[in-house]
């Protein structure tokens, strides 16, 4: 750190006088660094966005677009950007309300929002400082605010930031393309690690199943109704009178033996640590946090004391490099209990009662490794990913050879390097459910690929139709999850009646169908930070008429998803055809459509993906206007780091046509995994029809070409029987 800033120091110095090339400089192509005048590097560094210190490169050219101006304004310090008038923003993380945020305000404060009530949902458990531009010729920019600090956002004909700490730098980039920004952005705030096959199954959750032999009895359910799945949770009665790191004497007194049971089902077991530690003498963790004086201190400087569920509790200041190293160690002999992921809650942080339902501002962190100490209204929006930062640490520690999985509620932009997230406690009814899709979207747009929200809802007695229409749509989010509250209706996919538990069986079926299709978004976003879920304009990044669509949505860049009471949905154009799945349309299904020149390869149906297997294939093809298609199958281990060892298998997916006949060749094109021997079959989606091949043995198949193709969806001849409430 100290090196980078010698660097700055001497390159601002030898660069031009002029008020904004004094303080400006490109880090990389295409990115560019501003300063304030007065910039105070010790209150906003080292970065928690940026994997790496932001260093010159070269001078920002007169012909740059973008200039950010500064200003302080009834004592906030303020940064306006101005920005094409026309252009389209997106952006800003885990927020509430429409997917273009034009004309759009929102707070930077993380807080525990049940049912996004608080403030008018303006701000919930993540903040990301950051806007996605879309000019109308498609060309994008992006606008980051390094800055941890409470402040606001506007989005307008100019981006403001209000902040409520010192003034901060902001990064610009300019790209051709929505897909070149944000590989850009991960390229600075780093990518999300591949998680674990297993994570990206169909996954079982409430508040709370208990005693254990309630959550055997949900995962015999689940097998006994034949619905895929991988994993079911355990919320905070797991725990001895709530405490962190502890299992209840009576209902979960051989927790070893539970995950035992769990895993013989191919299940694993998912497990809740929050961060407040009862403040008790005799309980072992927090006596550790009490002598090591690793406490989050008050103005006083005596270690704060706040209500959250165990009551009084004192909570780790995560700032701190010690800190994270001792939390860390509490890992080991729990995940030795057979858990296998983690689920960080309440790390806003909630503090029951407390101002603003977290802890006072005035509260002090001591940092370390280059972080100064500082007040907690510098570090609040980053409790939470200093939290799972510490907490990926600890699942390395316990089992080095697996992929940690851990999801957090509260997080902070960059925090996709540590965890997944899902959208907090959402509310049982249709509003919540139909926003949850612009949620995911611009997380996704934000750097966070691996999102979802609960399915159902969490708050409130959900029904069988919106669980019914919540499912069938929601298994196309990246993280699927099903979790509802304590006390409310139960609902999972049985809860209800038969036609409920079909249409989730068929959803839940279709995701695991496309399990290969589906890995290997996630590795691409492993690579290059693309967004496992899209909008739909990434279609078509000129097409003004997709700027604002946020009912339809893409799963990568081949698949196209249209819910069922989605009528009036802008869809791209061109040759996307829909995909004829094999169970019978029970008007719940969204359709899905295959982007024209495109192969998207299913696996065949499993209970869970320890079960998957991919030497046998079907590989849906949708030709272009030339005969041809292509597409791309990844495969490795499914845990583990061996692929980064190059164990891992990249296969190229060619379509071509000669004639009347049609050749699909499935390639390796990179990795040392040795190659399968296969089986496959072809199915060419044609005018809403699939004309399979035989079963073929190899990894060529030849068929005939159906003549006719249908141009483009046309959405008079489809239904949309579900209306929302």
């Amino acid at each position: 750190m100290r090196k980078i800033n010698q660097l700055l120091s001497a390159f601002l110095f030898c660069v031009s006088l002029s008020a904004v090339a004094q303080q400006s400089y490109l880090t990389a192509p295409g990115v560019a660094v501003f300063y304030p005048q007065d910039y105070d590097a010790a209150a906003h560094s080292p970065s928690p966005i940026f994997e790496q210190d932001l260093a010159p490169v070269g001078n920002v050219p007169s012909s740059w677009k973008i200039r950010p101006m500064y200003s302080v304004q009834d004592g906030k310090n303020v940064v306006r950007i101005p920005v094409d008038a026309d252009a389209d923003l997106y952006g800003g993380g885990e927020v509430w309300g429409p997917l273009r945020r034009n004309g759009k305000t929102i707070q930077f404060f993380n807080i525990d929002t049940p049912c996004y009530g608080v403030d008018g949902g303006s701000h919930l458990y993540q903040s990301h400082p950051w806007v996605f531009g879309l000019r109308k010729d498609g060309t994008a920019f992006g606008i980051i605010a390094d800055n941890t600090w409470k402040s606001e956002m506007t989005t307008d004909a100019e981006v403001v930031f209000r902040s409520e700490g010192p003034a901060f730098r902001v990064v610009i980039i300019e790209k051709e393309s929505p897909e070149a920004l944000m590989q850009a952005l991960v390229q600075h705030t780093g990518t999300m690690p591949l998680p674990p096959l297993w994570s990206l199954g169909y996954q079982q959750c409430r508040y709370s199943y208990h005693p254990d032999t309630r959550v055997k009895e949900i995962a015999d359910t689940l097998r006994h109704y034949q619905i895929p799945s991988d994993v079911i949770w355990m919320d905070i009665h797991y725990m001895d009178q709530y405490k962190i790191f502890t299992w209840h004497p009576e209902e979960f007194s051989k927790p070893k033996e539970l995950n035992d049971y769990l895993h013989s089902l191919n299940f694993k077991s998912v497990y809740m640590i929050d961060p407040g530690v009862k403040a008790q003498k005799g309980y072992w963790v927090d006596d550790q946090l009490m002598q090591n004086g690793y406490a989050v201190l008050d103005e006083n400087d005596k270690p704060f004391v706040g209500k959250v569920w165990p009551g009084d509790c004192h909570f780790p200041d995560f700032t701190r490099p010690e800190v994270r190293s001792w939390w860390s160690t509490l890992y080991p002999p729990f995940m030795a209990q057979g858990v296998d992921g983690i689920w960080n809650d309440m790390n806003e942080p909630s503090v029951f009662g407390g101002p603003a339902g977290t802890m006072p501002m005035t509260n002090k962190h001591l940092g370390g490794d280059g972080l100064r100490a500082d007040s907690h209204l510098r570090y609040h929006n980053v409790y939470g990913l200093n939290m799972v930062r510490a907490s990926r640490q600890g699942l390395l520690l316990a089992n080095p050879d697996k992929r940690p999985f851990i999801l957090s509620r509260s997080n902070f932009l960059g925090g996709h390097r540590y965890a997944a997230t899902w959208t907090g406690d959402n509310y049982s009814n249709w509003e919540q459910f139909m926003a949850s899709i612009p949620m995911s979207i611009t997380l996704g747009l934000s750097g966070q690929p691996f999102n979802g929200p609960d399915i159902g809802g969490f708050c409130g007695d959900s029904n069988a139709k919106l669980v019914a229409n919540w499912t069938a749509v929601g298994v196309y989010f990246p993280f699927v999850r099903n979790h509802c509250i304590d006390g409310g209706r139960a609902q999972e996919p049985w809860a209800f009646d038969q036609q409920t538990l079909d249409v989730c069986r068929t959803a839940i079926n279709r995701r695991y169908r496309l399990m290969p299709y589906i890995y290997t978004l996630f590795q691409e976003a492993s690579v290059n930070g693309m967004p496992v879920m899209r909008p739909v304009f990434m279609a078509d990044a000129k097409d003004a008429s997709l700027r604002a669509e946020q009912k339809a949505f893409m799963l990568g860049a081949d698949l196209l998803v249209l819910p069922r009471w989605a009528g009036d949905a802008q869809l791209p154009q061109g040759d996307w055809d829909i995909i004829p799945f094999e169970a019978a349309d029970d008007g719940f299904q969204p359709y899905v459509a295959l982007r024209p020149g495109a192969i998207v390869p299913m696996a065949n149906l499993y209970q869970n993906t320890t079960e998957m297997r991919t030497d046998s294939l079907t590989l849906l093809v949708n030709p272009d206007a030339e005969g041809v298609a292509a597409g791309t199958l990844y495969e490795d281990a499914g845990d583990g780091f061996q692929f980064r060892h190059g164990q891992y298998a990249q296969y190229s997916i060619k379509a071509q046509t000669v004639g009347k006949k049609i050749t699909v060749s499935l390639s390796k094109a990179d990795g040392k995994l040795a190659e399968k021997s296969r089986t496959l079959r072809v199915g060419i989606v044609s005018d809403g029809k699939i004309t399979y091949s035989p079963w073929t043995a190899g990894s060529e198949v030849t068929m005939k070409v159906a003549p006719d193709k249908q141009q483009g969806i046309d959405k008079n001849k489809l239904t949309f029987p579900q209306v929302p409430e």
